[in-house]
């Protein structure tokens, strides 16, 4: 699902599931339990990558069709708690964009504390409306707290996705290299980011980062209802089919 190699310190961990990385409960489990296990190594900051054309499409669709309500409920659940669990490492996270970040692939992506993106090497964009589902609560606190305050209505409610460009604008990517640079930029980055005292590093991330926590803290039950509500429906299973069915045609 992914391999971890450590350079100087710094944990770079590629995600390695088939061409497009795309995201189903157990690969969500795995990430963090993994995630779970880098906070407490002697890494002292993690570069989340991948390799190819494409950083994470996003869920699994094929494998969602076929689920069912019970997989449904569960990849929504994982997700979430895989999201939550990095977008609150207490160390050093440098996203290296190397293609595609698409849906839960974006939102992957945003959970880092810097992005670095290779030039015109593919899209950004969250398109979970143009499937028909709703964002997972945690999801949606992730791009919030992470991307352009100007654009963050426009994106979420659009299904838009992003060139290099675009991406820079909406806030999806702090900065763009050219792809043969984006390793070297990546790990430059997280060995200034390693180099801050990591206690002081910590505290200032959760205290940057509690606003979602804040959000959620009297809405999420209510929400993570009404969401499950739409993800669990017939219709859900029929849109993500049909989006399924249309876009490997496409492609």
């Amino acid at each position: 699902m992914f391999e971890v190699r450590s350079e100087d310190g710094v944990a770079i961990l590629t995600l390695a599931r088939g061409k497009a990385n795309a995201l189903d409960v157990e690969f969500c489990k795995a990430l963090k339990k993994e995630f779970r296990r880098l906070a407490k190594s002697d890494s002292r900051a993690v570069i989340l990558t991948s390799e190819g054309k494409i950083f994470s499409a996003g869920v699994d669709l094929p494998r969602a069709a076929e689920g069912g309500r019970k997989y449904l409920r569960d990849l929504v659940l994982a997700l979430d708690e895989m999201y939550e669990e990095i977008f609150y490492f207490p160390k050093p996270v440098v996203a290296a964009i190397n293609g595609h970040a698409i849906a839960g692939g974006c939102v992957l992506a945003c959970c880092a504390d810097y992005r670095v993106l290779a030039k015109d090497a593919g899209r950004m964009g969250v398109t979970e409306l143009l499937v028909g589902v709703p964002f997972p609560p945690f999801a949606f606190e992730v791009l919030r707290a992470t991307t352009s305050h100007m654009h963050f209505p426009k994106f979420t409610a659009s299904g838009e996705t992003f060139d290099t460009g675009g991406a820079l604008l909406n806030g999806f990517a702090d900065e763009a290299v050219s792809a043969d640079a984006l390793t070297a930029r990546a790990l430059e980055k997280a060995r200034a980011l390693a180099a801050i005292r990591p206690e002081a590093f910590a505290v200032n991330k959760l205290h940057v980062r509690a606003t979602a926590k804040q959000i959620l803290a009297n809405d999420r039950g209510r929400l993570a209802k009404q969401i499950m509500k739409v993800w669990e429906s017939k219709e859900t299973a029929a849109n993500i089919s049909a989006y399924v069915a249309k876009t490997f045609k496409k492609n």
